[in-house]
């Protein structure tokens, strides 16, 4: 029966559409279990009544017409109960309905289990037997596990909108509704969905043989050119909004389409007979399935370029007129897996928010977005984005919500909080020039991640202080290699004198985990568990030399530069890149015959093991950073980037507040310089409990600096230490977020906190 599953997986995974689907399954679960009867019935959301959907044994011409209720037969009991019901003699249980026409009034032996996906009953998978039999533990696990497979079949069909989990009455309006996914970039917006699916479907090809090989390469070749023209005027599009390094992807796109890579092998296939169309589909999709098989989050990414290039190519070769899309004003870009140059493809006037199926927050999409400063949100699995076409939106980028046709309530209450960001961001002007200070004078420092240039002019605009984390992973991610020391150096170069004379805090390389680059792979069963940050490049001294060197050059002159090691978690560990530093800055006063100066070096807080050897790690380095992201989902065991659990990521744990409590103690106890730069550091509701746990800078986005200073600039040093004398005290989050919150509201800093409560409600957000 093992080997059974085994096949029957690899043929759902080889099927499109979701009517093939249910039919193999009627089929083979029929003939794996020996029995007389396989039927799947679907759950109708809008009448919640499970529909007779497939059925191998039973008469199909009833095949979605015959339906049972949600409260109605044993099917209705299985999908109630939320378990399998296992009879011997069905017709003697007391639930019992036989449903007109259909033929199962000759079958007695009856095993139902429900499909569930996210805790939501979709539908119930039954086999049945004429016999008097009670199914055997065995059958009724496999069923279970078939089912498992199948619920995630259908949940993907009613996204991409196969089958309806919305009405299918155009004239009916639709009712509203809420999505959940995880942010991409802050913000709120109102706007129009527009929704942009792929120019050619690359799995509905069919193979066919060329009668002449020489035109067809001929028309490839033209159709090839066209699609590079193509690419090279969305580049051009984002050229004046983006910095030359964030513009490598369509270098990338372009390097792809050279006549020495993916087009020589459509070439090749061609010269063996293959038409052009479904060259093209043969090799898109070979190197398709080979990224996607990795289970890589980055790789996954590239596949999505492979499949966006190999579609427009088949675009021209289909001859396809599509209309021009219209895009209104506020428009909501929605698809399932959007890409850089469907963004590209949006005026940028008209452009408010985007919305993707799949993808991470470190998606190309969403590090472009963040760097346009586009309320943005990622991988909203269940959205059926094929229906939010010309649909009202409301986009929630702080927690990763997507509200479709909203009611005028809710639609008033998201315009409200609109308005009044626009009004506070206006009141921040004020801001810029006054320092980050508590009324009775205690300075702390407002710093600000970046890694994209276009976060520079945004940051110096808001007052920045200082660069708490610049993501010197983001050029390697943007390449199709590993840059050049003199490219590092160029690009570390312009950040550093963006903000000079003010320090820049660069972490090096951090990959691994939910950050892999293509053309360095790296696949493990438990990411963020392995290979990562520190370890990768102590185990590649030729990356972390090439780019701390190129550091090092880039701050000749300026002397602004400080350099931090991210996933630290033993001494061990820090003595070894201290000595590969040292090394390098040696090498280079002997290279250069100049004497450059040696930057503070810092250790990233981030592993519950540094926590508890911070001060130690303090003995050895100028400053520690605690990141803050990062050590959260570690001590809560939660990973940040996936939506089922996002609800538990919870910086204001008690646990997380000892934590970095004792990391601010322990620095200071070595005369250490403490910052926090994740998300929480950017909280304005988190400020006066790291204000009075003494850290010393906060580095966050520049859209939460001004808010940040607002709220320090509000409350005096003695009360931020009252309130966390009272917050450590409670054991739960909620009561420690009520406090603060009901603090800053008698300050009047309350319009400060982030606008959105995760329930999507237009009161002040906890974090």
């Amino acid at each position: 029966m093992l080997e059974s599953l085994r096949i029957i997986v690899q043929e759902l995974n080889s099927i499109r559409g979701l009517q093939p689907v249910l039919d193999t399954i009627a089929t083979r679960v029929r003939d794996a279990i020996g029995t007389e009867v396989c039927t799947v019935y679907l759950r109708d959301q809008k009448t919640d009544r499970y529909i007779f959907m497939a059925t191998e044994g039973l008469n199909r011409e009833f095949i979605g017409k015959a339906s049972v209720g949600s409260h109605e037969g044993l099917v209705g009991q299985v999908a109630r109960r939320e378990e399998p019901i296992n009879l011997q003699n069905a017709m003697a249980d007391p639930h019992f309905i036989c449903l007109p026409g259909i033929g199962e009034e000759a079958y007695r032996g009856f095993l139902g289990v429900p499909i569930i996906h996210q805790r939501t009953v979709l539908g119930v998978l039954v086999v049945q037997q004429k016999s008097q039999r009670r199914f055997d533990e065995d059958e009724e696990a496999f069923l279970v596990t078939v089912s498992a497979q199948l619920a995630g079949v259908i949940a993907h069909a009613q996204v991409t909108g196969s089958i309806g989990l919305l009405s299918e009455d155009e004239d009916e309006k639709l009712a509203g509704g809420k999505f959940d996914g995880v942010s991409g970039s802050a913000g709120v917006c109102i706007g129009t969905g527009v929704v942009v699916t792929p120019t050619a479907d690359l799995y509905s090809v069919p193979d066919r043989s060329s009668t002449n090989i020489e035109l067809e390469l001929k028309f490839f070749n033209q159709c090839l050119q066209a699609v590079r023209k193509d690419i090279e005027e969305l580049s051009g599009k984002l050229a004046s909004r983006l910095a030359r390094e964030e513009q490598a992807l369509f270098d990338v796109y372009l390097s792809m389409l050279d006549d020495n890579a993916l087009p020589l092998e459509v070439c090749q296939r061609i010269e063996q007979g293959q038409w052009a169309q479904g060259a093209v589909s043969q090799v898109i999709r070979a190197h398709v399935d080979t990224f996607e098989s990795m289970n890589d989050p980055y790789l996954k990414e590239r596949a999505t370029d492979v499949k966006d290039l190999g579609r427009r190519v088949l675009a021209y070769l289909q001859l396809t007129d599509d209309e021009e899309l219209i895009y209104p004003d506020q428009t909501i870009l929605i698809g399932e897996e959007l890409t850089a140059s469907m963004l590209a493809e949006v005026p940028p006037e008209k452009l408010a928010g985007l919305v993707s199926v799949r993808g991470s927050a470190n998606s190309h999409v969403a590090i472009f977005a963040r760097s346009l400063g586009i309320p943005t949100v990622m991988g909203v699995q269940d959205l059926p984005f094929t229906k939010l076409e010309g649909r009202e939106i409301i986009l929630d980028g702080y927690n990763g919500h997507v509200h479709y046709n909203p009611s005028e309530e809710l639609h008033s209450r998201f315009q409200a909080i609109i308005e009044e960001e626009s009004q506070l961001i206006k009141g921040f002007e004020v801001l810029k020039d006054l320092p980050g200070e508590t009324t009775d004078k205690h300075r702390i420092g407002l710093w600000v991640n970046t890694g994209l240039m276009a976060d520079v002019l945004r940051s110096l605009e808001r007052g920045a202080e200082g660069v708490g984390l610049y993501r010197s992973e983001v050029p390697f991610l943007l390449r199709e290699r590993f840059p050049s020391e003199e490219e590092q150096r160029a690009i570390y170069r312009e950040q550093l004198e963006a903000f000079a004379p003010r320090k820049v805090t660069m972490r090096t390389l951090d990959v691994g985990g939910d950050k892999s680059l293509s053309y360095f792979p790296i696949v493990e069963d438990n990411p963020f568990l392995g290979w990562r940050g520190i370890r990768v490049t102590l185990d590649h001294p030729e990356i972390f030399l090439v780019q701390v060197r190129a550091m090092l050059k880039a701050n000749q002159g300026l002397n602004n530069l400080r350099i931090m090691l991210p996933m630290i978690s033993s001494v061990t560990e820090l003595e070894e890149a201290l000595e590969l530093l040292y090394r390098a800055h040696d090498e280079l006063i002997e290279e250069l015959g100049v004497e450059l100066e040696l930057p503070e070096i810092g250790v990233m807080i981030e592993v519950p093991a540094a926590v508890y050897q911070a001060r130690d790690l303090a003995k050895r380095v100028s400053f520690l950073s605690v990141g803050s992201n990062d050590l959260t989902q570690y001590l809560l065991a939660v990973d940040r980037n996936n939506s089922r659990v996002a609800s538990i990521f919870d910086p204001f744990h008690p646990a997380i507040l000892q934590a970095l409590q004792k990391v601010a103690e322990d620095a200071h106890a070595e005369g250490q310089q403490v910052s926090i730069c994740g998300e929480l550091a950017g909280n304005p509701l988190a400020s006066p409990l790291l204000v009075a746990m003494g850290y010393d800078v906060l580095s966050m986005s520049a859209s939460n600096l001004p808010k940040v200073k607002s709220v320090v600039r509000s409350l005096s040093y003695q009360q931020c230490q009252d309130l966390l004398q009272q917050a450590m005290q409670m054991d739960n989050s909620r009561d420690i977020r009520e406090l603060l919150e009901q603090v800053l509201t008698d300050v009047g800093a309350h319009r400060m906190l982030n606008p959105v409560l995760d329930e999507g409600e237009a009161k002040p957000e906890h974090g």
